[in-house]
């Protein structure tokens, strides 16, 4: 039994292997792009079967699709969408690599050759089918005048990258993202009685509550959940029922709506037909904008991440406000020492994500990604999103999970630091005022004291001319009083 048969495309023969569900088309991407090995998104390939899927049901609707090819391409495309077969996963038949033409035409061909060999496989027949004239004679498939009817790679690519993202957002990234702002919400409030230094330039400043600084990271979190928001308002637009330029060529005009309506129907998702086909199809700007967005969460959890790991530097000489969990030992060669390591991942999945969206927003500049009349770098950005809405949603799980589920705060450590601190001199500026006050400062520096100590020893008036009385100074050094503005 040979390895390979023999298929046929519009540029002639192309020995396949005999395995496979993909045809002439793939086979050619395939030997064309030997670049990373890295294929097309999954959830890409989903995507594209759920669109597939319902363009079948919208073409049988008007009249166009016979019910039984209508019924076949649905029933082969909720096999790719589910990923599997009776023999397994489908992820091999779909190994085009994701640097490959820019329309991400290949893809595209590689779902219809293998939806129509699935139907092939689904009526008796042998796999290489569908481009068999008798066969198509008595009701069989074919890859582009069945599956791609109505269609083009360059309106079906952007409109399943868009899917795929909303459906990765909504169902991965947003959840993900409720749980971390709930935890740091939580430890706000655990947190809140607890008073520490402040720092501005990594110096001391004036007295803050723990509980502030964490209400800060959770509220990042939440304008993040926000920004999921935006992106799938903007992702919500989709390109299909403009076929090859934006004009709509060899489709029917009601096809974009009406497909965008089946697929909020099956999604659960608000979609609609673009408003204007010319910009959706021309520039990626709204995967650009997603992108951004997640750009910035990717930041938000750098700064929150980065700022625990300082708390929790030490535990003897470091800061030792935080007492991060020991997840594992810290080092090969000293013994005991734990190291602020989910913090080091957050922050390493953060620096991947701002990486991406540099290449994502690089493959939509003109000239480079969108020219004229279409986007030509989109697999490419369809990659970038999706990975980096992957790395925040797992990043999101184990920060909860593995670092702030165990965290604690050394209170007393965070009061000791507060009395040494000289920037505790500022709530004596509106009684004694800024030149004083700053001579206090520099005084107890130079003497080794605390501000209190200096102003305990000093005879010190007031701006009136009253004197500073030790009850004066108690209340006004006292911390928690520091942390609210005074009436």
């Amino acid at each position: 039994m040979s390895d390979t048969r023999l298929e046929k495309d519009s540029m002639g023969e192309m020995q396949v292997p005999a395995d496979v569900l993909y045809g002439a088309s793939t086979q050619r991407a395939v030997l064309n792009f030997p670049v990373s090995g890295r294929p097309t998104p999954m959830p890409v390939i989903r995507a594209f079967a759920i669109l597939k899927s319902a363009c079948a049901k919208v073409n049988h609707d008007v009249g166009d699709l016979d019910a039984e090819r209508a019924k076949l391409i649905q029933d082969a495309c909720q096999r790719i969408a589910d990923g599997m077969t009776e023999k397994g996963g489908l992820e091999r038949h779909f190994p085009v690599d994701v640097f490959q033409t820019g329309s991400g035409t290949s893809t595209n061909m590689n779902v219809n050759e293998v939806v129509a060999n699935l139907v092939c496989l689904a009526q008796g027949e042998a796999i290489g089918s569908s481009k068999n004239q008798a066969y198509l004679d008595a009701g069989g498939v074919h890859p582009n005048n069945h599956v791609n009817m109505g269609q083009s790679s360059n309106d079906t690519f952007p409109t399943a990258i868009h899917l795929a993202c909303a459906l990765a957002l909504r169902e991965e990234l947003a959840p993900a993202l409720a749980k971390l702002e709930a935890k740091l919400s939580e430890l706000a409030t655990r947190f809140d009685a607890i008073v520490k230094i402040g720092r501005t330039h990594l110096q001391d400043a004036t007295p803050i509550r723990l509980g502030q600084e964490f209400s800060g990271y959770a509220s990042q979190i939440a304008h993040a959940r926000d920004r999921v928001d935006r992106a799938l308002s903007q992702l919500a637009e989709l390109a299909l029922g403009g076929t090859a330029v934006g004009t709509g060529l060899n489709t029917r005009p009601s096809f974009g709506a009406r497909v965008a309506q089946e697929l909020s129907t099956r999604t659960g998702l608000t979609l609609r037909e673009a408003d204007n086909h010319f910009e959706a199809q021309h520039a990626k700007d709204a995967i650009i904008e997603t992108s951004a967005h997640l750009r910035t969460i990717g930041v938000s959890l750098s700064k929150i991440a980065n700022d625990i790991r300082w708390m929790g530097s030490g535990p003897r000489c470091g800061i030792g406000e935080l007492r991060i969990p020991a997840v594992q030992p810290g080092s090969s060669i000293m013994p005991g020492k734990v190291n602020p390591v989910i913090c080091e991942a957050a922050i390493m999945v953060s620096c991947r994500v701002v990486g991406n969206d540099a290449a994502v927003a690089t493959a939509g500049l003109g000239g480079v990604g969108s020219i004229l009349d279409l986007a030509v770098a989109m697999p490419v950005m369809a990659e970038g999103v999706l990975d980096s809405i992957q790395l925040l949603t797992g990043a999101s799980h184990m920060f909860v999970d593995n670092l702030l589920n165990g965290l604690e705060a050394d209170a007393d450590r965070c009061a000791g630091l507060i009395e040494g601190s000289l920037a505790m001199v500022t709530s004596l500026v509106p009684v004694i005022g800024y030149d004083l006050s700053a001579k206090i400062a520099y005084q107890a520096f130079d003497e080794g004291k605390t501000v209190r100590e200096i102003l305990n020893e000093s005879e010190i008036k007031t701006i009136e001319g009253e004197p500073l009385t030790k009850a004066m100074i108690d209340e006004m050094l006292d911390p928690r009083s520091m942390t609210e503005p005074r009436e």
